[in-house]
């Protein structure tokens, strides 16, 4: 029993032996396991939420797979275009001279793509805030995890309003604009100053090359992107800075500084009527040759656009080249002071615009045009008012001269030489159409009518206000100064005679009338020899000079005091007469010869007979004082026109009228011939 006993406590020994040895694996596993049950207390939280949807409502669990995949669909087709994008950025970014029609294709892909996703990247935000909403509403997801979605959905929201390209599209288009100005830059050369001068010359024109067809294609190709994407007013600007800058070039070769004279810079149209005449022809050039290449250029490049886009633009074009600049030139004349030569430039301006009236109305015809439209119509108004104001006016004018003294040097006025010349003009082939013009439009602009005998009426009235002021001034000399009266006569009858006729002022005026004024130049011209040089040989007389009747120191004594008086009476006629001018060398010449036959006959048959009688004397120089020879050079010398010789038709109530400037008619006497 005993042994029995301790078995049983052997066998307790080791059994509590091997509980102990448990206990201390179990406190082992225990400290080991501590950690580990403090990470899954950490993870309950989560685990509960990951596991909650299990608590939800079945029908709920069983909705939501088909509304995430109807949101998740279009949000993944989206980000498949996005992708698509960033896969055109490399192209896009490249120069597009290269392989231009690659180009614009890419950028149209882009456009398409952009389009889809402004169409579709908002439907895609909605569709996910509509399953995120709906998540929520039935506790399917974790209220973290929602508010981290709605979040991003709310940033995507904002993004979708901004650059879904992240400024692609911009800096393509930049690159297609620095192209386009390229293109024309490259294509747009001005005309070179020989042949540009040669143009407004009477030469044949040379018009500036279009841009080759290619070019146009490629302007075109061009402008279809960027007006697509509202940049036409961009191109638009860039084609006027480029052809604009082209045609100004051009006309640089023209030198066209005088168009921004001032009416302060110049005393009167004369001054300047040698740009007056350049006017119209660089105007004509201008407006047939450069004007038009870039109107007809404007229309290629635009005309798929629309009328009123390429018409304004060829308007700017228009403005910014110069045309403004040549109708204010025109301006600036019509506002000169007013004189006869002015009616002349403003004819010659009407007939430049008049020429150009129909490619005006076809090129600048159009609403974009209105500027110089009005701008025309207002010089062209000017340019009539004015014309037919110095006109009508011209009558008066001429008899307002009447009051001023004849020439003290016996020469054809001023006024008589301008006028019988310038109404010869105002009815010769180049004015009288185009003065008769101006005046049927001023006086229908009145409601008045006009016939063609009017023109010519008026100007028949001014040659005779001419006529009636020669013979006012013919007898202003007076009694005392006959013979300059007589030598103005004579000279101013044979001008008016000579310079009418074969004209077609002579012709209206009358063989009758022409017949009469030489009639009165022989008239005068005799009376002039018989009252002058006629009465010189009278001092050379024979009388008591007959040998031996007194003697010979009487008939020395006889000779020295005749030939003293002729010499006396001879110096003083040369030397009054010698400042007298006579303009016509004709009349001048015939009238010398007359002199000479009246004078030089005598003289040379009274030395060859008398001279012997005073040549041995000491003091012969004094009495033989010409030699025959010279007597003649002198008298052929005589009323030549002086070199320089500038008159005026200025009376007091024509300069208080017209301006100090007006008219001076430069004109030197010689000119008259």
């Amino acid at each position: 029993m005993e042994g029995s006993r301790i078995e049983n406590l052997i066998s307790a020994k080791k059994s509590l032996k091997l509980s102990l040895e448990k206990s201390k694996s179990v406190g082992l596993a225990l400290e080991k396991a501590g950690p580990r049950l403090d990470e899954i207390r950490q993870r309950l939280p989560s685990l509960g939420a990951a596991v909650r949807p299990i608590r939800a409502d079945r029908d709920a669990l069983a909705a939501v797979g088909g509304h995430i995949n109807r949101a998740v669909g279009p949000a993944a087709a989206v980000l498949k275009v996005f992708d698509a994008v960033h896969g055109l950025e490399k192209s896009l970014l490249s120069d597009p001279r290269s392989d231009l029609g690659g180009y614009l294709s890419v950028l149209k892909r882009l456009e398409e793509a952009l389009r889809f996703l402004g169409d579709n990247c908002g439907l895609a935000i909605q569709w996910l805030e509509d399953i995120v909403e709906y998540l929520e509403d039935n506790c399917v997801a974790d209220r973290g995890y929602l508010a981290g979605l709605k979040k991003e959905l709310k940033n995507l929201r904002e993004f979708q309003h901004g650059e879904l390209d992240g400024g692609l599209l911009d800096a393509a288009l930049f690159k297609l604009e620095d192209e386009f100005r390229l293109l024309l830059t490259e294509n747009s050369v001005p005309l070179p100053m020989s042949v540009a001068e040669a143009a407004a010359g009477d030469q044949a024109c040379i018009a500036p090359s279009p841009l080759p067809v290619s070019v146009v294609h490629k302007l075109q190709a061009i402008l279809g992107r960027l007006i697509a994407n509202d940049r036409l007013d961009r191109c638009v600007g860039i084609y006027v800075e480029v052809r604009s800058s082209n045609v100004r070039a051009s006309l640089q070769a023209l030198n066209l500084d005088y168009l921004e004279i001032s009416v302060s810079e110049f005393n009167d149209v004369q001054s300047i009527e040698g740009y007056i005449a350049q006017w119209g022809k660089h105007l004509e050039f201008a407006v047939k040759h450069l004007f038009e290449a870039e109107y007809k250029l404007c229309n290629d490049v635009f005309e798929r656009i629309g009328l009123d886009v390429w018409m304004g633009c060829f308007s700017k074009i228009a403005a910014q080249a110069g045309i403004l600049a040549f109708l204010q030139f025109g301006k600036t004349v019509t506002e000169s002071k007013k004189d006869p030569i002015k009616l002349l430039k403003l004819l010659d301006i009407f007939a430049s615009l008049n020429k150009l009236r129909l490619d005006f109305n076809r090129l600048f015809g159009g609403a974009p045009c209105a500027e110089i439209q009005n701008l025309t119509r207002d010089l062209i108004k000017r340019v009539i008012d004015g014309a037919a104001e110095i006109f009508w006016e011209l009558f008066v004018q001429v008899e307002l001269q009447r009051q001023n003294p004849p020439p003290m040097d016996g020469n054809v006025p001023r006024l008589v030489s301008f006028i019988t010349d310038y109404c010869n003009k105002l009815l010769g082939d180049d004015y009288k159409p185009i003065l008769t013009q101006v005046l049927i439009i001023h006086r229908s602009w009145k409601r008045q009518s006009f016939q063609e005998r009017l023109l010519v009426n008026e100007v028949l009235n001014i040659v005779k206000a001419v006529e009636q002021n020669v013979e006012t001034w013919i007898k202003a000399y007076g009694d005392s100064d006959s013979t300059l009266s007589n030598f103005f006569a004579m000279n101013n009858h044979w001008h008016l005679c000579k310079h009418l006729r074969g004209t077609k002022l002579g012709e209206l005026l009358g063989e009758s009338w022409l017949r009469d004024h030489e009639q009165y130049k022989d008239y005068y011209s005799s009376i002039f020899l018989r009252d002058s040089w006629g009465k010189l040989p009278g001092h050379l007389s024979r009388e008591g000079l007959i040998l031996f009747s007194g003697g010979r120191a009487t008939a020395r004594d006889l000779v020295k005091k005749r030939l003293k008086k002729f010499n006396e009476v001879f110096d003083e006629m040369y030397t009054n007469q010698s400042s007298w001018v006579m303009p016509e060398r004709d009349l001048r010449e015939k009238t010398c010869q007359l002199i000479v036959q009246a004078v030089v006959p005598v003289y040379r048959s009274y030395m060859q007979n008398y001279g012997p009688l005073v040549e041995q004397d000491a003091s012969s120089t004094k009495y033989a004082k010409y030699t025959v020879q010279k007597l003649e050079e002198m008298l052929l010398c005589l009323y030549r026109p002086r070199p320089v010789r500038h008159a005026s038709l200025r009376s007091p109530t024509f300069n208080a009228k017209y301006g100090s400037g007006v008219p001076d008619l430069r004109r030197t006497a010689s000119a008259v011939v």
